[in-house]
């Protein structure tokens, strides 16, 4: 019962599209129809409102962070459980016909939750990479991939050194997890990116 009462929970938390909900509420636009069509902070950006873009990416960080944290203080056997439904309700929302965003907000959301040392090195890594390269969807991708191997890579060396310190095998197959499906969410992107269509942010 509290298994499925994560899955429900987590899901509906990763459910809500606070893109759609705030360009709606304050613009009278639908996001949807606007740039890329993606309910997430950048396309949100898009629209010119900047403070909506952060009101999106904000709330779409919280709303991974809030599932995860609530989980880990109830049921924490299943917050690796959590973490992926929460980011899986972001993107495939059944109120938007299962067609969601690109869950990258959200997965920050749960890094913050998981391990705060690995959200931080995100935040850094997509920003060096956006001022470099200018494309979203590299910057996400890219850091997702960084967490990943410096995560895989501290894991063994401190092992190594240190027998008595073991890390959860489960935070590396739910790193590996999240960067597939945050491959799979910008499939489009790296179409683009290899017709070079794929457009840049403004900084």
């Amino acid at each position: 019962m509290e298994y499925l009462l994560v899955i429900f929970f987590s899901y509906i938390c990763g459910s809500v599209p606070f893109g759609l909900i705030l360009t709606k509420l304050f613009t009278n636009t639908d996001i949807r129809k606007v740039g890329s069509g993606n309910i997430g902070a950048t396309n949100v950006l898009r629209t010119g409102n900047k403070y909506l873009a952060l009101a999106t990416l904000f709330f779409d960080v919280i709303k991974g962070y809030g599932a995860v944290a609530l989980t880990q203080h109830y049921y924490p056997a299943y917050a690796e459980i959590s973490s992926i439904i929460v980011f899986l309700g972001h993107i495939f929302p059944v109120w938007m016909n299962f067609k969601g965003g690109k869950g990258v907000a959200t997965y920050l959301g749960v890094l913050f939750a998981l391990n705060l040392s690995l959200a931080i090195l995100f935040i850094f890594t997509w920003i060096v990479v956006t001022l470099i390269f200018k494309y979203s969807s590299v910057s996400s991708m890219f850091a997702s991939l960084t967490v990943l191997i410096v995560f895989v890579l501290k894991k063994n060396i401190i092992e190594s050194i240190n027998k008595n310190v073991e890390f959860s095998n489960d935070i590396s197959l739910i790193l590996f997890i999240f960067f597939i499906l945050i491959v799979f969410t910008h499939k489009k992107n790296i179409y683009n990116l290899k017709n070079k269509i794929e457009k840049k942010i403004k900084i």
